[in-house]
């Protein structure tokens, strides 16, 4: 769908996928993307915004609606698509399943004053802009902004940690050396590296500014990227403010959507108030610390969820000590005194509490009498059951990937 209508002279053009989202906990079903939801964070904020990409039928009647409601124009300059690209998750740190990617469909080529662009599944886009941010959303192969012929004036690259060390083909090395390097072979004016709970890390060529990350109640992960870009875009493009102050806002405006599943307006964010994320000395220079993996393993399901907390937690990089996988099963006087070792040994507990187990709570009571740090994940049990884990000092959530931030941001901190 094509729209003829000039822009405003400060209007954002995003280009990148529109894409059904759907979650199974917490239940989501969408039709946002990188560019989808990019526009949408944009207008929230009462900057003029177009958005391009390839859209089916379907998702071009969501997001035309979107547009007719949205109280700052947002102008839709879709391409059709035959069949609709979506991403399948059971929870917001799982990598997806995605489904509909077919042939690559032809390039769009797309000219404004202000542009972001994003990465995509199902084709590229050519841009040419004065300021243009760039996110190539690629873990396996994160491809240069100018390699398809793109330029802008004013380049900024924002790219977590793993891309940038793709991208430089360096990866023990300082990040402000990869920023460096970044700035000078791709041809960039910004580089903004985000580091997880350390933050990002902005350089414009002349500084390096360590941004922090900000803390929320509960973590809506998916898509808390492109609305990081949005906002660093709409406050470096339309507000004018420095690339530091951009990531600033725009680390806390993430913190609200992570929070509250939805889009910062000014009033808003302005009101909202996170703290930032302690990160201590030994933590900022490699130390990652032990984290001890409580829960039930008796049934397929319980095994299934200690599988995926065990590998989101070692994925953001530490170090967890599991008894199923690391002690086995066995008799109580082969496992026992190997399990209550490991939570000696361990610097904090992380215990999946629905079920009431009796081997969890004895082993989260055990943690807190040696007064170890102890995060509990339990979604289904009552009030009154949780009353003695919540009241030994436990940090208690329902929800899954929330709890695995909270174990995140404490070690972090330790």
């Amino acid at each position: 769908m094509e729209a003829s209508d000039a822009p405003p002279a400060d209007s954002i053009a995003v280009v990148g996928g529109v894409y059904h989202e759907r979650c199974m906990r917490p239940r989501w079903r969408e039709i946002f993307g990188s560019a989808g939801r990019a526009a949408s964070a944009i207008a929230a904020m009462q900057g003029a915004v177009e958005l391009h990409g390839y859209v089916d039928a379907h998702g071009a009647e969501v997001v035309t609606q979107r547009a007719v409601f949205s109280t700052t124009p947002m102008a839709i300059r879709t391409k059709e698509a035959s069949t609709a690209v979506a991403f399948d998750y059971h929870h917001g740190l799982e990598t997806p399943r995605i489904y509909g990617v077919a042939q690559p469909l032809p390039e769009i080529e797309v000219s404004a004053r202000h542009i972001v662009r994003f990465g995509m599944l199902e084709g590229d886009a050519r841009v040419h802009g004065d300021r243009v941010v760039y996110d190539p959303q690629n873990a396996q192969n994160p491809r240069p902004f100018h390699e398809n012929g793109s330029t802008a004036r004013e380049l900024a690259l924002v790219l977590n940690q793993h891309e940038a060390s793709l991208m430089t083909g360096k990866t023990d090395v300082p990040v402000e050396e990869m920023a460096r390097e970044l700035l000078q072979t791709h041809k960039a004016s910004v580089v903004v590296i985000k580091r997880g709970p350390r933050g990002a890390l902005v350089f414009d060529g002349t500084n390096v500014h360590a941004v922090p990350a900000y803390r929320s109640q509960e973590v809506w992960k998916i898509g808390s990227g492109d609305n990081f870009v949005a906002h660093f875009a709409h406050q470096w493009m339309q507000r004018g403010r420095t690339p530091a102050e951009s990531a600033d806002l725009a680390s806390r405006a993430t913190a609200f959507y992570c929070e509250t599943r939805s889009f910062a307006a000014p009033e808003s964010l302005a009101a909202f108030n996170p703290p930032a994320i302690t990160v201590s000395e030994r933590y900022a220079k490699g130390w990652r610390p032990t984290v001890y993996l409580a829960g039930p393993f008796f049934t397929l399901a319980q095994l299934w969820l200690v599988e995926q907390a065990r590998g989101n937690l070692r994925s953001m990089g530490l170090t967890v000590f599991s008894p199923y996988h690391d002690v086995g099963l066995g008799s109580a006087d082969d496992v026992v005194s190997k399990d209550l070792d490991g939570i000696r040994r361990a610097d904090f507990v992380f215990a999946i509490g629905d079920g009431l187990d009796s081997g969890t709570i004895y082993e989260i009571g055990f943690a807190r009498a040696l007064n170890k740090p102890v995060i509990v994940y339990c979604e289904n049990e009552s009030e009154e059951n949780k009353k003695m884990i919540e009241g030994s000092g436990c940090t208690l959530t329902k929800d899954y990937v929330g709890a695995v931030y909270q174990a995140v941001w404490l070690a972090a901190g330790l």
